[in-house]
């Protein structure tokens, strides 16, 4: 059976097909971007995964605010005058071949020397020298190639005004909840209940369980708020039908905390809580 469907964004090639390299493309736009990536050694894009691409969209004009000398301060995260570093919001980022082409695009242009795509928030870090290069230059290339950026100077506006602390809160409670379930895992580590010439008999009756649950209470706020970010970005995964790495983390976090909570509530021990609130810690340190 011929398959009627776009090499690049999959789409059906039923009301126009465009044949070119023996394969056929919905539109003028999904072939150009095909003859792009061909021309720059960039068709392993396909082969990770197959009709991964988006149609480009007609956005002549749209840009030219980017010309502004004072919007682009507003925007750009570090502006010297010879370089420059932006975040931008990419919706279109949905699988590797996404994160594979934009992590690559100073083969698309060598004035690019750097790009970082964090995949759970949609967004990509660009480094980029200005000799004969702007940031409306790099926009532009980003949407010929079906990655066309949400710009919103209003966003970036309170970003300037109110700076995002919310991770900083977050590791901190994790760091603290860390430490102080450590601390109180030590009677345990050392196995002071076992140890009557410790005085381990009165450990185990009076305390062994309350310092437990104590770890169980400094759990909460760390799964529940430092790591519930990947909960979330997981959630969107499996909703779109994509396995992302939150997935996996996500659900260790949530077998450690059930299998602990499990343990310390039936009497079978103290559970795993030090390393899960260790495993956010990281992970947000990281």
């Amino acid at each position: 059976m011929h398959d009627s469907k776009c090499y690049h964004c999959g789409d059906s090639c039923d009301r126009q097909s465009i044949s070119f390299d023996e394969k056929l493309f919905c539109c003028t736009g999904c072939k150009t971007v095909y003859e792009i990536f061909a021309s720059n050694d960039l068709s392993h894009y396909y082969e990770i995964q197959a009709a991964a691409g988006s149609t480009p969209k007609l956005i002549k004009g749209k840009y030219d605010f980017l010309d502004n000398a004072e919007i682009i301060e507003k925007l750009t995260e570090f502006n010297d005058g010879s370089i420059q570093i932006i975040n931008l919001y990419i919706p279109n980022i949905h699988c590797s071949s996404c994160i594979w082409i934009l992590e690559n695009l100073n083969k698309l242009n060598p004035h690019v020397t750097n790009s970082q795509v964090d995949f759970p928030k949609k967004m990509i870090r660009i480094t980029y020298r200005l000799d004969e290069f702007s940031l409306k230059n790099l926009v532009l290339l980003l949407a010929n190639i079906g990655y066309e950026p949400y710009i919103s100077l209003d966003d970036f506006e309170g970003k300037k005004k109110g700076i995002d602390r919310s991770l900083i809160y977050k590791l901190g409670v994790a760091g603290f909840a860390f430490g102080n379930v450590m601390f109180l895992s030590f009677p345990d580590y050392f196995d002071l209940g076992s140890s009557a010439a410790t005085g381990g008999e009165f450990w185990l009756n009076k305390y062994q369980q309350i310092f437990r649950w104590l770890m169980f209470i400094f759990s909460l706020p760390v799964v529940f708020y430092a790591g519930w970010d990947y909960f979330v970005s997981a959630y969107k995964g499996l909703r779109a039908k994509l396995l992302n790495i939150d997935v996996p983390i996500a659900l260790g976090i949530l077998v450690l905390f059930l299998r602990s909570t499990f343990e310390i509530a039936f009497h079978l021990g103290s559970g795993f809580f030090d390393s899960l609130t260790g495993l956010v810690f990281f992970l947000l340190l990281g």
